[in-house]
């Protein structure tokens, strides 16, 4: 296994991060054991989870895949040997059932959402703690534009750092980052822990694939620059990177097949580059998954590369991709479908 700094932490952690969002939903807490188990013995050391999953997020499921996390340590007895992960939501109108939907980055909500947190996972402190998505609207989530709302209430940042900060010198939080950030937040949070002595961030998580490679415009120098690097979710695009939707498949079980919500790789211009980059891996002898995740494990802004699976037979592969080489064959003509269908899914 690889190992980087998580920014300007003291931390190192696995190059591959295992992701929890299944389980809850797809997969028992046997299932996620037995992939903890699984991805410990490949030297994984990195695990992220959030308040809000599994997903899709449910009332009924809410907090299921910390619990299964917290489970796993008090019976396994071994906490330390890990560098966890967790988010708290952000504003949302579809998910009343976590503090009344009002959820916003203030400290009533971020202690409250903390304290949950802590006590599902049945530990005394998390080592990088995430701001889930903005407490403003902005771009994020598929959205490419950028439209202004001068009327919008949000919750100005000063206040929010303010709250991490005393929540790291309580010794509850270790360090802390964000996800679903753009530039302009992402230097704001910079700026302000440098001028006012506040928590510095250490991570930012974006998605980033072979379909979505939007984080290279304008995220990708503050990264390296500012040694603050992504954790990439969604490094399979849902899967379909694998190549198992392609041509209307819908195999048992499957994410896209239990849940029609989840479109945004499943368009017409996305599928064709989708099926471009399969054949490419096929053509070289390679597993599509396995070529997709090494793509973006091997990038210098990226920190760890988000990896989840609904068996072990997935997770076992998406292991082993840590180890794929790139040929410089295969990057050009993978840069070649990039440039004739750009980020056909941001």
């Amino acid at each position: 296994m690889l190992y980087r700094p998580l920014g300007t932490s003291s931390l190192k952690v696995s190059a591959l991060c295992l992701g929890t969002m299944t389980w809850g939903e797809q997969n028992t807490q046997r299932d996620a054991f037995a992939q903890i188990d699984r991805a410990r013995d490949a030297g994984v050391n990195f695990i992220d989870c959030a308040e809000m999953y599994p997903v899709p997020p449910r009332g009924e499921t809410q907090g299921a895949s910390e619990r299964i996390i917290g489970e796993y340590f008090r019976q396994r007895g071994n906490r330390d040997q890990w560098v966890l992960a967790s988010k708290v939501a952000g504003p949302s109108r579809d998910m009343h059932h976590i503090r009344d939907g009002a959820t916003r980055f203030t400290r009533q909500h971020i202690t409250a959402a903390l304290e949950g947190s802590l006590k599902r996972l049945q530990t005394e402190h998390i080592d990088l703690y995430q701001l889930h998505w903005p407490d403003r609207h902005t771009n994020f989530f598929g959205q490419l534009g950028y439209q202004h709302d001068p009327e919008e209430q949000i919750t100005p940042i000063e206040d929010t750092l303010e709250v991490l900060d005393d929540l790291v010198r309580a010794g509850k939080i270790r360090h802390i980052g964000l996800s679903n950030e753009t530039p302009w937040g992402t230097s704001r949070f910079l700026h302000l822990a440098e001028t006012r002595g506040w928590p510095r961030i250490v991570s930012v998580q974006n998605p980033y694939n072979l379909l979505n490679r939007s984080y290279e415009v304008g995220m990708a120098e503050i990264s390296i620059r500012e040694q603050v690097g992504l954790l990439a979710y969604s490094p399979l695009a849902f899967g379909t990177l694998t190549g198992k939707y392609l041509n209307g498949l819908r195999p048992e079980k499957a994410r896209l097949t239990l849940f029609s919500r989840f479109s945004r790789y499943t368009n017409p211009q996305a599928q064709k580059a989708c099926a471009r980059y399969v054949q490419l891996a096929r053509d070289h002898g390679m597993d599509p998954a396995q070529m997709a995740l090494a793509f973006v494990t091997r990038q210098p802004f990226v920190t760890s590369n988000i990896i989840g699976a609904t068996n072990m037979d997935q997770l076992n592969r998406n292991l082993t991709s840590v180890h794929m080489g790139l040929t410089d064959k295969i990057l050009e003509a993978i840069e070649e479908i990039h440039r004739s269908q750009p980020n056909p899914a941001p």
